[in-house]
């Protein structure tokens, strides 16, 4: 885990750019409105009880496929969010795995570091900042290769580098962090991403009626599997949601529209070699998310079996070429 990655109890706190506003909450204020291991974003004390109706809307809708996980591995004791480091707290969230796992993009955006530390204080290690607008930034540390440039546009579940032990670190790991109304702004990179469906510990991504993108697309060839004739355009409209709550109450769940822990599970299939249909869709459609550039042709032929292997070797999954539950997961998370 990670010696250092603090945030000095009153650090400098340096925009990304010239864009980027030099006023916002204060860690202090950021701090002071994480609850235990859940993001809380009333950042101002006695807020009206309509205001923080709102704030929970806001957050019970972010599940929208928008945000992926960044890396799969364990989380090291000691290496959590608000661990102490001498006089200041650990900054991020560590994911320990061995050097050269896979690291990916957590959701679209615009690198604007790429630097040792991603020149912020207290940070040591080859690092990556991206910026993702409305004043949010993920941070990469300890990076042992970078796959993507400075100012590189990249999407959600992009690979953008490699996990390593540069800098101050006891082993190999990804040192992240998510950053809310500034650069510098740390909040808790596990309850951020849990408020956008996402777990950070490698579970299955939830994700919400009205939600968007490339995860949204493998639903959609998922349930076409079973003889839904959905448009696989990636938006979770009415049509996909009523579907999918047929399918929810066919299964015995709560048919509430969120693909989530309890039904991806019954959704995905053990796909081989050889297989054929909507469902091998779903899969390349999903191994594209993750940089395959495969021909979403519902084959499973040599080129998309190479690919489940290349993907189940960087993220340190066992290499057989299966599709199973595991892969699913982690494609999907």
């Amino acid at each position: 885990m990670c010696r250092s990655c603090a945030t000095p109890a009153a650090s400098a706190e340096t925009p990304a750019d010239r864009g980027s506003p030099d006023h916002g909450p204060s860690r202090r204020g950021l701090l002071a409105g994480l609850g235990l291991g859940v993001l809380g974003l009333n950042l101002t004390a006695g807020v009206s009880t309509a205001a923080a109706s709102a704030t929970a809307t806001a957050t019970a809708t972010a599940k929208n496929g928008a945000w992926a996980n960044p890396a799969l591995g364990r989380f090291p004791a000691g290496g959590h969010y608000g661990a102490p480091r001498g006089g200041a707290s650990h900054a991020g969230q560590d994911v320990s795995n061995s050097t050269g796992t896979a690291v990916h993009a957590a959701a679209g955006g615009t690198v604007v570091r790429r630097s040792w530390g991603g020149g912020l204080p207290g940070r040591t290690g080859n690092a990556l900042v991206i910026a993702h607008g409305g004043n949010q930034y993920t941070y990469y540390g300890h990076l042992s290769a970078y796959r993507v440039g400075l100012g590189a546009e990249v999407s959600a579940g992009q690979r953008i580098a490699d996990m390593g032990a540069t800098g101050n670190v006891t082993g190999p790991h990804l040192h992240f962090e998510t950053h809310s109304g500034r650069l510098g702004a740390t909040v808790n990179p596990v309850a951020f991403l849990a408020a956008r469906g996402v777990d950070l510990s490698g579970g299955w991504s939830r994700i919400d009626p009205g939600a968007s993108g490339a995860t949204v697309v493998v639903i959609q060839h998922l349930m076409n599997q079973r003889g839904h004739g959905l448009a696989a355009d990636g938006n979770y409209g009415s049509v996909s949601v009523e579907a999918v709550e047929r399918f929810q109450r066919s299964k015995g769940l709560a048919a509430d529209g969120q693909v989530g822990p309890a039904t991806w599970p019954v959704l995905v299939y053990t796909l081989r070699q050889g297989a054929g249909g909507s469902h091998v869709r779903a899969l390349q459609a999903a191994l594209n998310k993750r940089g395959a550039r495969l021909a979403v042709d519902g084959g499973f032929g040599s080129v998309t079996s190479s690919a489940v292997r290349a993907y189940q070797s960087v993220n340190r999954l066992v290499a057989d070429g299966e599709a199973g539950p595991v892969t699913w997961r982690a494609l999907t998370g």
